[in-house]
């Protein structure tokens, strides 16, 4: 798996990942982490939690990823082909504002994301998945419509799937990723959250 501090790349392998997990009781990926703001800062509080981040673009995460913390990694691979690293040993999944390729393979079921989720959850894994209004109608979607094809995707895919939650400007404002505020302040400030477990 390969995985980025600032500028430098470094392969981790299975034995070096499980050492670095081996004293924390949750394990939090972050899928298209984007810069990492919300990897980093769910870190910095939950200290008793791991946390990785996941995203293809490696320019974007240089700031975060160099922070100190002992408990937060940043993984460079794409949503479609998750490291095989991380296998069975996921507790919580984000995926936070998608957009591109990450949101495409949400709405159109993309069984290599799909699998991908399954293969690195356990039976008691959850999921929050946040969704804005800007990037569905980037794909031709309204907020509702894409939400609840999302939606249907994941039950579809073994997910319990609760009653998506509305969030306004005020929950975008108060939500820890740079995505988030530029959301909050911009023409379309309206997201929705979809969370369930397997």
């Amino acid at each position: 798996m390969e995985t980025i501090r600032g500028r430098t790349s470094h392969t981790l392998d299975l034995t070096e990942l499980q050492a670095r997990l081996a004293n924390y009781n949750r394990i939090l990926l972050d899928l298209g982490t984007g810069d990492g703001k919300f990897a980093f800062c769910h870190a910095d509080k939950f200290p008793s939690h791991f946390v990785i981040g996941v995203d293809s673009c490696r320019e974007n995460l240089h700031k975060h990823s160099r922070a100190k913390l002992p408990n937060l990694l940043y993984a460079i691979a794409s949503a479609q082909t998750l490291p095989c690293e991380l296998n069975g040993l996921v507790s919580h999944i984000t995926i936070n504002f998608p957009w591109g390729s990450l949101l495409e393979s949400l709405l159109h079921g993309d069984s290599r994301l799909l699998c991908g989720l399954e293969s690195v959850a356990n039976l008691s894994t959850t999921v929050d998945i946040r969704l804005n209004g800007g990037a569905l109608a980037e794909q031709g979607w309204s907020l509702e419509d894409g939400a609840e094809r999302i939606f249907e995707n994941l039950a579809s895919a073994g997910w319990k799937i609760y009653t998506p939650e509305l969030m306004d400007s005020h929950a975008l404002r108060a939500f820890p990723s740079t995505w988030a505020k530029r959301l909050a302040f911009g023409r379309d400030p309206r997201a929705i959250q979809l969370s369930g477990c397997l």
